[in-house]
This record gives C-alpha cells, structure tokens and sequence, in this order.
C-alpha cells in the first residue's frame, strides 16, 4: 500500500505454562526485548523453528539500505546477510523454507517492488523478479506447503488487485490474469506485517483496506477470487493488516486504523468454514499480525501491534472469540513454529521470541 508505514521491533518473552481453566488466571508473558540493529525497522519475519528464523526491514534513515538477518541459534546471535546494493529498498516481507532456502521482497511503486531468492543462507542472493509496471506496487507474498507455489499480491491496477505466482520455488514468477479478481476500485493492501497474503494447500486468501475491509479467497492457487466482508472497519488507513490460518477452514484477521490506533473496535474476526467471517470483538489497541500456536493448541493465539507511541499484545485462549491485552508492548510482526516457539519483530530493530 502507499502509505510507507513505520518503523518496527522484535521480542522475547518468558515461557508461558499450559493454559488454566479460567481465562481470568491465565498466565501473561512478560516480552524481553534484544536490540539486532537500531538502524532498521522491520517488518518481515518467518520462523523456521525454536533456533531458526528470519527477519527483514528497511532502513529508518531516508536511502539506507534495506537489510535481511538471520539467527540458527535460537536469537544469541543475529548475522547480517543483506542482498548487496539494497540502498533504498523496504524488504516488508520474508518467506523461509529452512536456514539456508528464503525469499524476500522488497515494496514500493514500480521497480521498487522486488523478489530476491537466497540457497546458501544469505551468503549469495539472486533476483527473481522486478516489477516494470509503475501502476503496481506489491506488498506481501507466501508459498504453500513445501515452498514451490507461491503468491505475492499488489495493489490495484486499472481497478484490480494483481496477483503474482510461481511453481518452482520462487526462481521464476508469472503475473496472473485479472479475469477472475473482483473489482476492487479503491482498496488497497497493507505492507504491516508481510502476513496481508496467506496460503494453506490450495487456498489463499488475502485482505484489503481502503474503501472496504474485505478478504478475497481463492481455491484455485490464485486464478479466481471471492471477496467477504471482514467486519473490521474501513477507512484510508484503516482495514485488514494480517491473517493467520490454523488450516483451511480455520483462520484470523486483525487489523485497525492507523489514524487512530488507539482505537481498535472491531478489529478481529475469525473464521471457521474460511468463507464467512465472524467479528472477535475489540482488541485495546491496533493489530498488525496474529499467530497460532504451534503443535496440538487450535484455541491459543496471540497478536501484536505497533504504531507511533501506541502498542501493545493480545492473547486469546478462545481462538479469537475474545483477547486479553497482556502487554503494552507491541510490535509489527509475528510467527509461531510447529514446536511451541513464536517470534516477533518491531520497530528500533529489536528481535526475539516467545516460548511456550
């Protein structure tokens, strides 16, 4: 979208015991915060595991170059391995396939919008895909199961959403024919957290702000969409920021109005045929990203959200029915693994993780 957010951070957290019968004596994280570059502001995150993840961003300082980093032991160290001659670009999103295999994409109108492709762990990077169209400006992308299909989504162009994909990893990448996308005259995606487009299988779904907040879905790897109502509020700089899938049919939004962010009515919805959205209620501030937690746990997710001096982090023990602000806290970005381990990252460059 064309509003360039800010700046973001990235946070531990102390390990949360299994939940308690009663919400009201859940017990709350407490975010540890690790500073990896105060220079940047990161937006792009993707956790391998509990010592594997990526995260990326842009410089906060006008022309500075855009930087990719990555730890493999748990966040003890963070190495710089950065895409040469990156001054200028905002790498707003990174999808990791393991330590060594990841994609980033950098936003903004025109050739601004690039994918670059890494396979030995950020030591050699190779673009993949520059956009010439100055009317296209894209925002965030993800790959199925397996990292060979993908999808990244811009903007509209000529009153359409467009829709990038590959089928070999990311090496390649075919803009979509629009014949199958709603109009959307007037929306527009958000760059917030790298998580406005999700895949599961064959589904993907992506959400919009702007004139309306909706989510379109495709069942058909990103050849037709449908668009629902998202209950969340609209507005310029309002609508959808992320969604987070459990599986197909069981999914969240979050998001909220950046020009009021303190102020987040309705700014949840979930999901559990993923067609029909029903509103979560109110979140205390703005939700940039929300993430469920990984294994056996279908009914724990935790969101986060960061804009100016207002931030903070929801939990919900109900699968998005109801939160509890835990921390005031908050940061851009999120993702949970597979071994009870979630990852945030925000403004001033910090990075981290949450342990359950």
């Amino acid at each position: 979208m064309r509003i360039l957010l800010g700046a973001l951070a990235l946070a531990l957290a102390a390990p949360v015991v299994g939940p308690p019968a009663h919400a009201d004596s859940n017990p709350r994280p407490n975010w540890r915060e690790q500073v990896v570059d105060a220079g940047q502001s990161f937006r792009g995150l993707d956790a391998v595991n509990r010592r594997t993840a990526w995260i990326s961003g842009g410089s906060v300082t006008e022309g500075g170059p855009g930087t990719v980093w990555r730890t493999t032991d748990g966040g003890t160290t963070w190495n710089d391995v950065s895409p040469p001659d990156s001054e200028g670009l905002l790498f707003r999103d990174v999808e990791a396939r393991n330590a060594n295999v990841a994609l980033v994409l950098a936003i903004g109108p025109g050739e601004a919008s690039r994918i670059y492709r890494t396979r030995d762990g950020g030591q050699t990077w190779k673009e993949t895909f520059r956009n010439t169209d100055e009317a296209a400006f894209y925002n965030c992308m993800d790959f199925a199961n397996g990292g060979r299909r993908g999808l990244a989504v811009s903007d509209p162009v000529d009153g359409k959403f467009r829709i990038l994909s590959t089928d070999n990893g990311g090496r390649s990448w075919e803009v979509l024919p629009t014949d199958g996308m709603p109009d959307s005259t007037g929306e527009a995606n958000f760059a917030a957290s790298g998580d406005c487009l999700v895949i599961r299988g064959k589904h993907a779904w992506f959400g919009s702000g702007g004139t309306a907040a909706r989510i379109f879905h495709s069942t058909d790897r990103g050849h037709t969409w449908k668009a629902s109502d998202s209950t969340l509020p609209s507005g310029e700089a309002a609508g959808v920021f992320g969604l987070a899938f459990k599986h197909p049919r069981r999914g969240l939004a979050v998001g909220g109005d950046f020009g009021a962010p303190d102020v987040a009515e309705n700014a949840s919805a979930h999901t559990r045929d993923g067609v029909r959205w029903r509103n979560g209620g109110d979140l205390e501030v703005l939700a940039e990203d929300a993430a469920w937690l990984g294994g056996h746990h279908d009914r724990i997710v935790v969101s986060t959200g960061e804009s100016g001096e207002t931030a903070g982090s929801h939990l919900s023990w109900d699968g998005g029915r109801s939160w509890t602000l835990f921390s005031g806290t908050g940061y851009h970005t999120l993702d949970c693994t597979k071994d009870l381990s979630c990852w945030a990252a925000g403004g001033g460059g910090r990075a981290g993780r949450i342990g359950f």
